[in-house]
């Protein structure tokens, strides 16, 4: 059985595969650790080995372990589903919240920013494959949902993500990787500050090399990394 730093190290590797083939600095794509259900051990075993950014799916789960885990240097991703009543929280916790998908959540976002003097680091979130079981904004929507979400001064929106189809071969995934890197292109276009639109959340542990390739910024990687997840009756 591999150790985490082993996982940590492979990932790495194919990381910078994945970018010398399209020649991208692999400096310009970070790896999120995904750390759903995952123990606190293993989560310190995985930052010693030299994880920075941490991405959790729940803010209950997250608030537990962003408490025991302080003394980290890690920053945190929200990665999951918000809802709207959980949202002061995640504000608290979370340096970048990757799913943004309706007006309503931008603007509860807003509100509580500005409550707070500090403006929230923002990614909208695209069901890029229009799956009814997916959150997402569709790719018709996403207009006016940017429109939206860049004109409320709480909010600095930094890109986009997207949880595409899952598909057992990579390759069959990358029309939508390459649908969402142009839909920003498209957002940078007519943007007040297009230098801001930086990230293309995508990619996860067994498609993230065609998405380093599409353009993605930032991977989610967490059964590579930490192994297989605990099924939701097991935590």
């Amino acid at each position: 059985m591999f150790s985490i730093a082993d996982n940590l190290s492979s990932i790495r590797k194919r990381m910078a595969s994945a970018c010398a083939r399209v020649n991208r600095d692999p400096a310009g794509v970070q790896l999120i650790g995904v750390t759903k259900t995952v123990a606190l051990d293993r989560i310190r075993e995985g930052v010693e080995a030299g994880l920075t950014i941490l991405g959790e799916n729940y803010v209950q789960e997250a608030g537990k372990k962003v408490g025991a885990l302080q003394d980290l240097e890690v920053t945190w991703h929200f990665i999951g589903h918000l809802q709207s009543n959980k949202a002061k929280t995640a504000i608290e916790l979370f340096d970048l919240i990757h799913t943004v998908d309706r007006k309503s959540l931008a603007r509860e976002l807003n509100s509580l920013a500005q409550k707070r003097g500090q403006a929230v680091n923002i990614l909208l979130q695209v069901n890029v494959g229009e799956e009814e079981t997916k959150s997402g904004t569709s790719p018709t929507e996403l207009s006016s949902l940017f429109s939206y979400a860049s004109s409320l001064d709480g909010l600095s929106v930094r890109g986009l993500m997207t949880l595409p189809p899952y598909l057992d071969d990579p390759e069959q995934v990358r029309p939508f990787f390459r649908q969402l890197r142009e839909s920003l292109d498209r957002m940078r276009d007519r943007a007040r500050r297009p230098e801001l639109l930086t990230e293309l959340s995508m990619g996860m542990s067994h498609d993230f090399e065609v998405a380093i390739e599409e353009g993605a910024t930032l991977i989610r990687v967490g059964t590579a990394l930490f192994g297989a997840r605990k099924a939701a009756s097991d935590r």
